[in-house]
C-alpha cells in the first residue's frame, strides 16, 4: 500500500459494465472472482476518507451521469457487481471515450484540484483498460499500487503480464491487498 493516503485517491475503472461483447462472459466471472477484494478497497477507502474516482466507458450514452450508465448496463453478468460497487454521491464519476481513463477526460485536472499524486487503480480489464490508464499515469508522474487482487482480465494469463508490465515498466505497486 502506498506510504503515505494523504495524497492518495482510489480510481476505479470499468467497474460499470455489461460484459455483451466477445469475451465478456470471461471477463465477468474474474470480475466476480476478486468482487471481495474490490468491496474491500472501497470500504478502506470510504474509512480513509479518500476520493473515489469512477473513470468508465460511455456506451454511448455520452453522459456522466452513472444512473444512466447503471442502468444501461444492469443484467445478469453484471448485477452482482453493480450492487456491490456501485457510486454514491460523494464519489467522483467520468466518462472516458477510449482505452485510458486520462484520454480526453478531466481526470488529471480533476486529480490536481484535489491535490493528489498517488493512486490506488482497480477494475477491468487489466490488460486494455488498466494497462493503459497506467501508462499515462506513469508518464504523469503519478505514483501508483495496483493490487493483483483487485483487477481482472478476460484471460488469466493476460491478466499476470499485464501485472508484470505495471509492476517492471511503470514501476507500480501491484502487492495484494
Amino acid at each position: 500500500m502506498l506510504k503515505s493516503l494523504e495524497k492518495t485517491a482510489v480510481l476505479f475503472v470499468d467497474i460499470i459494465n455489461d460484459f455483451h461483447f466477445d469475451g465478456g462472459k470471461a471477463l465477468a466471472s474474474n470480475t466476480k472472482e476478486i468482487l471481495p477484494h474490490l468491496m474491500s478497497l472501497r470500504k478502506f477507502a470510504k474509512t480513509n476518507k479518500l476520493p473515489i474516482i469512477y473513470v468508465n466507458d460511455h456506451y454511448g450514452l455520452w453522459q456522466a451521469d452513472f444512473r444512466k450508465i447503471i442502468d444501461h448496463c444492469y443484467n445478469d453478468a453484471s448485477k452482482d457487481i453493480i450492487e456491490a460497487l456501485k457510486p454514491d454521491d460523494q464519489d467522483y464519476f467520468l466518462i472516458k471515450p477510449q482505452h485510458s481513463a486520462f484520454f480526453q477526460t478531466p481526470l488529471q485536472s480533476l486529480l490536481s484540484e484535489l491535490d493528489k499524486d498517488s493512486l490506488i487503480l482497480a477494475g477491468i480489464a487489466g490488460d486494455i483498460c488498466i494497462l493503459f490508464t497506467a501508462k499515462d499515469a506513469y508518464m504523469y508522474g503519478y505514483k501508483m499500487h495496483i493490487p493483483e487482487n483487485c483487477m481482472a482480465s478476460e484471460g488469466k494469463d493476460n491478466n499476470a503480464y499485464a501485472l508484470y508490465l505495471l509492476h517492471a515498466v511503470m514501476k507500480a505497486d501491484t502487492t495484494a491487498i
